[in-house]
């Protein structure tokens, strides 16, 4: 199978591990032409993701490369940029949508956008409590392929799965996307919390009181309760909430101990989708009209 991985970021080239180790003929794309390099030079993202080597069969390809056709194409790029990588697109086959962010458009669902950039195409979302590190050290981890369609959902789930990575299916693409970009939000607040010196009770209610909020809308949108309650929910929550390879909890805990929202990005030196995510989340909450009190603050701050 032909797999391009869009994105070369610690997400994307932890992907890409996974899949070439499964034995897929796969292309990293990006627009980073120092990352582009370093991964053709030395076969190493020496900015993102050090430390891994890229199997000698993974090519690295460039942004024209998105032009050229493949069975599945898995976009890992940060949300705001994923509009652009759909118009450029020509023949993607399969999608994935792997990044966990929601658009200023509609309810917001990246899966929403790609249907109306890419109408009939076959997709899916991958989520769940994958930190990249983690998952390119083959560490156990899980995750969940969600489409409408079941047949989609376990061609992706085969393409991911193996000894370390155990991938499961679920029909419920609406509640998966929420769940993987709402998280985020909640990351923040638990990592400030963290910087604040407050303990953990704080953090346990923090994240309790979240989760039921991002349950609540997830089902006034569409989606199922018991999906916020396993691993694309509470599963990637904890993860990204309690973990300092968290984008978003080290976002959080900077601001935490006093450094301004752009010191901390800048410190952290990657997009923290949270960020972003928290406005998107309070226009739901509006729009819904589904009392959000703990986002909201998070917003606010």
């Amino acid at each position: 199978m032909q797999v391009h991985v869009v994105g070369a970021g610690s997400w994307g080239t932890a992907l890409t591990l996974v899949l070439a180790r499964n034995g897929l003929d796969v292309r990293i794309i990006g627009r980073d032409e120092d990352t582009l390099a370093s991964l053709r030079a030395c076969r190493e993202n020496l900015r993102y993701l050090p430390g891994f080597l890229l199997p000698k069969d993974v090519e690295v390809g460039s942004w024209d490369d998105l032009a050229e056709p493949a069975e599945m194409t898995v976009i890992a790029v940060p949300t705001a940029a994923v509009s652009e990588v759909l118009d450029d697109l020509k023949s993607p086959g399969r999608i994935v949508i792997a990044s966990k962010g929601l658009t200023n458009q509609g309810d917001g669902l990246l899966t929403d956008l790609l249907e109306e950039k890419c109408p009939g195409v076959e997709v899916a979302a991958l989520s769940g409590p994958n930190l990249a590190l983690e998952l390119a050290r083959g560490i156990p981890t899980v995750a969940v392929a969600a489409s409408t369609n079941a047949t989609t959902a376990e061609r992706v789930r085969d393409a991911f799965m193996s000894r370390t990575y155990r991938v499961y299916v679920s029909d419920d693409i609406r509640g998966v996307e929420l769940a993987g970009a709402l998280k985020n939000v909640l990351a923040i607040g638990a990592g400030m919390g963290d910087g604040l010196g407050f303990g953990d009770n704080t953090k346990g209610a923090l994240l309790a009181r979240g989760l039921n909020e991002m349950a609540r809308l997830g089902m006034k949108m569409g989606a199922r309760l018991d999906t916020f309650m396993g691993i694309a929910g509470v599963g990637d929550l904890f993860a990204t909430a309690s973990s300092k390879l968290s984008r978003n909890y080290r976002v959080g805990y900077a601001l935490g101990q006093g450094r301004s929202l752009n010191a901390a990005l800048e410190e952290v030196g990657q997009v923290a989708e949270g960020v972003p995510t928290s406005e998107q989340a309070r226009r739901l909450a509006l729009k819904y009209e589904v009392p959000m009190p703990v986002h909201e603050v998070l917003w606010r701050v």
